[in-house]
């Protein structure tokens, strides 16, 4: 590609991005046109001020030089020149203005201004969405609907008591910040870099070893700020978080559950490899409260979703808050349950997701609720036989079945999507990408079924 060629698509390129300043909702023209009519009224301020003198020699100046302008070319050669060069005098000093700007908000990031402020705009007008759950599968959700929404809302269990934020929880009495952790790292709108280091895990070091950065660093704010939530609040704001990460509960809850060989087992690292299926899941402290941001979000929402994680370790014990439950029972918002890819041993073995429905309505039940909370299930399409599937099925998981004809026959709204993605990876896992684009997909077919 010549020269010419690359300063012809600059130049168009340049055009195009001027004329994106044109768009309507960046909330930038009304106060350019506002600077520039309170410029006029200044003006008009200074000159009755001076008694008109200086708008009589304006006038005689202007009258003077565009009489010497039409004598040298024509009126109409003259008009269009000095418009041309009016317009091209304004466009240069915006484009240098808005890239100062550019420079200074934001010095090492590519992303143009205009670009920012249509992406921002859009996000800000995106629904509000409200996902529940834990693990590494709620965080894979929000790195994904962060690309659709700026208005997000986690709920996140708090029972974990295994890896660091066991330890810490043992320790120091805090409670467990890894999930919240993660929720965090995946809406950062943050430098990368920052990211990774609230994700860094030490390999070494007394004490130390096991621990993330971020775990640390918000127990360590929870000590200084008193709670929890003041921690996350802080939290997010050093990593310009796109949304808001709220704990389901600020108690201390430990989890149990009875299995169906009448054992009953505490904590949910023991949960997680229970020895016979699990009939029960509680908690202690009974009937924890809600966080008062989490029921507000929760009334407002647009979309309500629980999942992907793990059924009875992430999933259950956000249902284990009666106000949560409630909550969700009075909103009018499409509420989606999206199902984990493979069953997970120890804890879902042979469920299919009929069964993983069964599961949640039945610990909604020792709540007393009889009406589905969840009444529309994304799931996998069937995966296709893969070395990799058998490397799962050696360890003791299968791919969760959808009997879709079998679920519709029984009122529920059946959803299925590829969510593990295009590319195969080393784990079958949902790709953040897969899965948001088909929740986006059931919010938008449910909206135009509505309106």
């Amino acid at each position: 590609m010549g020269r010419g060629d690359m300063r012809r698509r600059d130049l168009v390129s340049r055009s195009r991005r001027a004329a994106r300043w044109l768009q309507p909702g960046l909330v930038v023209k009304r106060w350019v046109l506002t600077s520039g009519l309170g410029l006029m009224i200044a003006l008009l301020g200074a000159a009755v001020w001076a008694d008109f003198k200086p708008i009589y020699w304006t006038i005689e100046t202007l009258t003077w030089l565009l009489a010497q302008l039409t004598q040298v070319l024509p009126r109409g050669i003259t008009g269009p020149l000095v418009l041309l060069l009016g317009a091209a005098l304004v466009i240069w000093g915006q484009s240098r203005s808005f890239g100062s700007i550019q420079r200074a908000l934001a010095p090492e990031k590519g992303t143009v201004l205009v670009d920012a402020l249509v992406a921002q705009r859009r996000l800000n007008r995106g629904p509000n969405i409200v996902a529940i759950g834990g693990g590494t599968g709620l965080s894979t959700l929000l790195s994904g609907l962060k690309r659709y929404s700026g208005n997000i809302t986690a709920i996140v269990t708090v029972a974990d008591d295994g890896g660091s934020s066991g330890v810490l929880r043992r320790e120091l009495g805090v409670q467990p910040p890894g999930d919240i952790r993660n929720c965090l790292a995946a809406l950062a709108r943050e430098e990368p870099l920052l990211t990774r280091l609230f994700q860094y895990r030490f390999q070494a070091g007394s004490g130390l070893e096991g621990h993330s950065f971020g775990n640390l660093f918000l127990s360590a704010l929870t000590a200084i700020t008193g709670s929890l939530e003041s921690a996350i609040t802080a939290s997010s704001r050093v990593l310009a978080v796109q949304g808001q990460v709220v704990p389901a509960t600020n108690a201390d809850v430990r989890l149990w559950a009875e299995l169906e060989n009448g054992d009953r087992i505490e904590g949910e690292s023991a949960i997680g490899h229970a020895s016979s299926p699990i009939v029960r899941l509680g908690c202690i402290p009974e009937r924890p409260p809600a966080l008062p941001r989490a029921i507000e979000a929760i009334a407002h929402a647009d979309l309500i979703v629980l999942g992907p994680g793990s059924l009875y370790t992430s999933l259950l014990p956000n249902l284990l808050v009666p106000e949560l439950v409630a909550a969700i029972r009075q909103s009018r918002a499409p509420r989606l349950y999206i199902c984990n890819l493979m069953t997970q041993p120890g804890e879902t073995d042979g469920l299919d997701v009929e069964g993983h429905l069964r599961a949640i309505e039945a610990q909604l039940a020792t709540l007393g609720v009889d009406q589905r909370l969840f009444d529309a299930v994304l799931a996998q399409e069937e995966l296709s036989p893969s070395p990799l599937v058998e490397a799962y099925r050696r360890r003791g998981a299968e791919p969760v079945e959808c009997d879709t004809h079998r679920l519709t026959s029984e009122g529920y709204e059946v959803m299925l999507a590829p969510m593990q993605g295009s590319r195969p990876g080393a784990t079958l896992r949902h790709d953040s990408k897969s899965v948001a684009l088909a929740v986006m997909r059931f919010y938008r077919q449910h909206q135009r079924r509505t309106n």
